[in-house]
């Protein structure tokens, strides 16, 4: 039995030297990061010393985007008025495209430059840029566009012309041909809220110039319901085609409208469109 265990247990001097050699690259494998370390020594940083160098770069970052201008500021400048001043002016003035592209976007929802502060308020406009231009910014003072109703003067504006509605503040040229625009296709203005359905005048616009208009009724242009033919009926933008066709059919059907009330018969009619018509309409 013993020879046996001994026989199973026993090795060679082949494998024995196999063994130690396995053992030793074991130990040299373990050993290895031991001596990397003890062979190098790490650097240590200084935090504080890299705070203020960060801190150093985020205020000079801040510094040129709030106040550099992108392009070269060597740039030649001349006088310009900024009113539908060409992108290439203005391109020529140093400004980027991005700049020139909100400008244009405010000058053609109906702002215009009474000032050369207004410059100013264009959100893209750095104030670098405006130090840079602003001694160039040339509006004449003869120019018609300046001329402002005086405080409490009210305008009324279904009689207004385009130079007398320009002198409601925050009104310019643009704002204004829409208005008259919308207006003549509606008839006129009942009321001063429908300035709201005019493209650009949202509700900050519009409690901008609230105050500054009145609306009479007497220069609207009426439509007679009961004669009117399809072409007639589309000055309103309130109606669509399907309910300009049932307020004609109806009537061919039914006879002549006496009053609203009786278009409340129409399904496709509801009292919001029949409460925005009813002041254009008379039945006789």
């Amino acid at each position: 039995m013993k020879a046996r265990i001994k026989n199973y247990l026993a090795i060679t001097k082949k494998e024995w030297n196999g063994m130690v050699v396995l053992i030793i690259l074991i130990a040299l494998v373990l050993a290895a990061p031991y001596v990397y370390r003890a062979s190098r020594k790490d650097n240590t940083i200084n935090f504080n010393d890299f705070d203020k160098e960060a801190a150093l770069l985020s205020k000079a970052v801040n510094v040129v985007a709030n106040n550099a201008p992108t392009k070269a500021i060597n740039t030649p400048l001349f006088t310009f008025n900024p009113n539908n001043l060409p992108v290439a002016d203005w391109e020529r003035l140093g400004l980027t495209d991005h700049q020139v592209k909100v400008i244009k976007n405010y000058e053609a929802k109906g702002g215009h430059f009474y000032s050369r502060g207004d410059l100013k308020k264009i959100y893209a406009i750095t104030d670098a840029d405006y130090k840079r231009l602003e001694p160039y910014i040339n509006l004449p003072i003869t120019d018609n566009y300046t001329k402002k109703a005086a405080p409490g003067e009210v305008i009324e504006i279904n009689s207004a012309d385009s130079a007398r509605l320009t002198m409601i503040r925050g009104i310019g040229p643009s704002f204004a041909q829409r208005i008259i625009r919308y207006r003549e296709r509606l008839g006129g203005f009942y009321s001063k809220e429908q300035l709201k359905e005019v493209f650009g005048i949202d509700d900050s616009k519009y409690a901008e110039i609230k105050n500054e208009i009145n609306v009479d009724g007497k220069h609207i242009t009426k439509l007679n319901v009961n004669t009117a033919a399809f072409e007639q009926l589309r000055r309103f933008p309130y109606l669509s085609f399907k309910q300009m066709n049932a307020i004609i059919e109806y009537r061919n059907q039914h006879g002549d409208y006496e009053s609203v009330d009786d278009m409340k018969n129409i399904a496709i009619l509801d009292d919001i469109i029949l409460r925005k018509i009813g002041p254009y309409l008379v039945f006789k």
